[in-house]
């Protein structure tokens, strides 16, 4: 029997050999982990029996870029990985329970076509599809045939329109629109399929959606802006959100931020569920969870170590200093990701880091929190932030797979559920049911209803 207390959630977030940047290296990964599905399908099924809520992979419409350096490009491991809706389809037919996040870019995808796509999952995986939107930070717009990479504002304000448009076309079919009789022969009802017809600023779409309306209603919204415009698309738009923080008090001014907005869009604290990401490394004892740290820390190649910093530093001249020179300002003018520039920039100031240090600080996190300790250690770290209003959720983030996730199924879920903070089975089916959100209303339906109530 599920408690009444309240639950964490948990989402296992992979990155094919693990999120650290040299997890491929490590004897107990997976080193052709993006392009197996038999890895994948490993990780699905530990993450359900661990009764976990989600998995999800992020994605990016870019190509690898060529490294100024050819011997950084030689040792990347991150060049190759599997498409996430394409990957999730597979991945439902050999799991029955939990939700699958694929990303997926307002920026560079079209809207009838990504409503379809993730609508078919919907349907495919019987109610556990979600979507997280992004709007790319990266400059990929020479993979597109469009003229050019839109600045951060424009990319938001597309999003705001773009999620709205996509909702509408999941709306197209009414719930009971499809009678099916065959007796008389009527497979439809033509009042309850609706054209949108929708002239916006960027897009002009007539619909309807050629696929019913998902099991769901919608599948579940994600983002994980933290800027002040994806801020308040989350307030407006998002169910779930993933954000990075590396204090308690970072995250909590985050927590009661974003919740504090939904008020004036007509929503409650607990209809969007905020899910920091962690990336936790265990050993049987504090000794020897810093030991594996270090051994993977110790992986990683210098030319890597100069990419990273390359990456954080674009336009910077990085030649006349060394990895044990203070790290120097990272700029401040950017149009890319602008949430994770501060985020870094906080973390390079907070502990005065040194070039070194700060490559170690992102190599496997990227800027999410690391949490280096026993499974007692690491479910505390998450027990603190979930009792004092920072977290409703945590994206795993096992620095090595397939070794990483399966651990943390059978150390710290474990403990969790001891505390009653964590489920021993599924409340449903639906990736919404199990995350405790409402199935939303057919927006047709609903004018329907409210014009008659009239």
């Amino acid at each position: 029997m599920t408690s009444s207390k309240r639950q964490m959630r948990l989402g296992a977030f992979i990155m094919a050999t693990g999120h650290h940047v040299a997890a491929w290296r490590h004897p107990a990964s997976q080193s052709d982990a993006g392009l197996n599905i038999d890895h994948y399908r490993e990780l699905a099924q530990t993450a359900e029996r661990g009764k976990f809520d989600l998995v999800f992979v992020a994605d990016s419409p870019a190509g690898w870029e060529r490294a100024k350096d050819p011997e950084a490009l030689r040792r990347s491991s991150r060049g190759a990985h599997f498409e996430p809706v394409t990957l999730w389809a597979a991945l439902s037919q050999v799991t029955s329970h939990i939700g699958f996040v694929a990303t997926a870019s307002t920026t560079y995808e079209d809207p009838y076509l990504l409503a379809r796509k993730f609508a078919s999952l919907d349907y495919i995986s019987k109610g556990r599809a979600a979507w997280n939107v992004v709007t790319t930070g990266a400059d990929v717009s020479k993979n597109f045939t469009i003229p050019g990479h839109p600045a951060h504002a424009d990319r938001y304000e597309r999003a705001e329109e773009f999620v709205d448009l996509v909702k509408g076309l999941w709306d197209s079919y009414e719930d009971d629109a499809f009678i099916r009789d065959k007796e008389n022969g009527i497979y439809l009802d033509p009042d309850k399929v609706h054209q949108i017809n929708h002239r916006g600023k960027f897009f002009t779409v007539s619909g309807p959606l050629n696929v019913g309306r998902p099991i769901q209603g919608y599948p579940v919204i994600v983002q994980a802006g933290a800027s002040e415009p994806g801020r308040e698309l989350a307030a407006r738009t998002t169910e779930m959100i993933f954000t990075a923080n590396q204090t308690l008090e970072d995250a909590q001014e985050f927590y009661s931020d974003v919740k504090g907005r939904l008020a004036r869009y007509g929503r409650r604290p607990e209809e969007l569920l905020i899910s920091p990401g962690i990336f936790p490394v265990l050993g049987g004892t504090e000794k020897e969870a810093q030991e594996n740290y270090d051994y993977i820390q110790s992986l990683i190649h210098p030319s890597i170590a100069w990419t990273i910093l390359q990456r954080h530093y674009k336009g910077v001249d990085l030649s006349g200093y060394s990895l044990d020179d203070r790290a120097p300002p990272l700029p401040e003018n950017t149009e890319l990701n602008k949430s994770r520039l501060k985020l870094v920039t906080d973390l390079v100031e907070r502990n005065n880091l040194t070039l070194r240090q700060f490559y170690l600080a992102v190599a496997g996190a990227r800027g999410h929190r690391t949490v280096v300790g026993t499974p007692e250690q690491i479910a505390d770290a998450m027990q603190e932030w979930f009792d004092n209003g920072a977290a409703d959720a945590f994206n795993i983030m096992p620095p090595i797979l397939p070794t990483g996730l399966t651990d943390f199924v059978d150390q710290v879920v474990p403990i969790l559920r001891r505390r009653g903070l964590f489920r021993k089975d599924y409340e449903g089916t639906t990736l919404r049911e199990n995350l405790g959100l409402a199935r939303p209303a057919n927006s047709f339906a609903l004018a329907r209803a409210t014009r008659t109530a009239v």
